[in-house]
């Protein structure tokens, strides 16, 4: 086998040299999208990776799927999230993640793996209603993330598609991070960002915020956009603005958008965006997913 790393046990300099070799021929086959089942081999038969405190352990599925994450192998992506949905969703040793919280949805939404963030969404829609919670509004370390959730990230790096697959399946959208900023206050400070590059990005992922978020939303930035609000019309646009600071209403497509997204329940979405009673250039995203 090309990878084929023979271990060498005890605690000494050889046998960690021997371990960090391994460890580096595993994400080199995850890296080059090997086969599922020649990872698989390799996961649970040849390779050790070295953790705090000389511990010896074996990649995980959780450790596995970051991997696969990271370089996009979606085969076996979707190969580790329906043989272990659990274990694939939890949480990693501290080699691989300083914050004790499974970070797999902020990781595909840093990469923008739409794909395979859709399938990580199916898999914890199986699971009790509070890990549900957990793993949705998981919120970032705050040294290294700035308490961020995966809602939070998707706003910064102005991720449409990853925006409303999370809004969809029933992400907090009212989330504060450590600083106290909303997913809507992070995407403003965004779209205020000179020069105004991604615009249209960014008010299309504020435009699927418009339908999740309730009317009367407290957030950070509202006095700094009262202030500055020509500014901010500029930006935004006059009905964005004055539905963004409660001035006036929502439109009636705005409106009428809020109640038939909300009749869509997580396990039908995207895929009933579909079926909405609208002409196709309505819709908010064009997300056509394998399920």
């Amino acid at each position: 086998m090309p990878w084929s790393v023979r271990w060498v046990g005890g605690c000494g300099a050889q046998s960690q040299k021997q371990c960090k070799k391994s460890s580096f021929a595993f994400y080199q086959a995850v890296r080059d999208l090997l086969p599922v089942w020649f990872l698989e081999d390799m996961r649970t038969m040849e390779v050790f990776h070295w953790e705090d405190g000389g511990k010896v352990s074996v990649y995980s599925p959780s450790e596995a799927l970051l991997y696969a994450l990271v370089h996009d192998h979606q085969p076996y992506a979707r190969h580790l999230l329906t043989k272990f949905p659990q274990s694939a969703l939890a949480v990693p040793s501290q080699s691989f993640s300083c914050c004790q919280s499974a970070p797999h949805l902020a990781m595909a939404v840093r990469y923008n793996r739409v794909r395979v963030l859709f399938r990580i969404l199916k898999a914890i829609q199986t699971l009790p209603p509070a890990d549900r919670a957990a793993h949705l509004d998981r919120q970032g370390c705050s040294r290294v993330e700035g308490g961020k959730t995966a809602l939070h990230m998707a706003c910064e790096l102005v991720r449409p598609e990853c925006l409303l697959l999370l809004l969809g399946h029933g992400a907090a959208p009212c989330l504060q991070d450590s600083a106290g900023n909303t997913p809507l206050d992070t995407l403003l400070q965004q779209i205020s960002h000179m020069p105004a590059a991604n615009m249209r990005a960014k008010l299309l992922c504020l435009d699927c915020l418009f339908f999740f978020v309730p009317q009367d939303l407290k957030f950070a930035m509202k006095q700094q956009l009262l202030d500055n609000r020509r500014q901010w019309q500029d930006l935004l646009g006059e009905n964005r603005f004055q539905c963004l600071m409660g001035l006036a209403p929502p439109s009636l497509f705005v409106g009428a958008m809020r109640v038939l997204i909300r009749t869509i329940s997580p396990e039908h979405f995207p895929e009933a965006l579909d079926n909405l009673p609208l002409p196709h250039f309505l819709k908010p995203l064009d997300l056509k997913l394998e399920s």
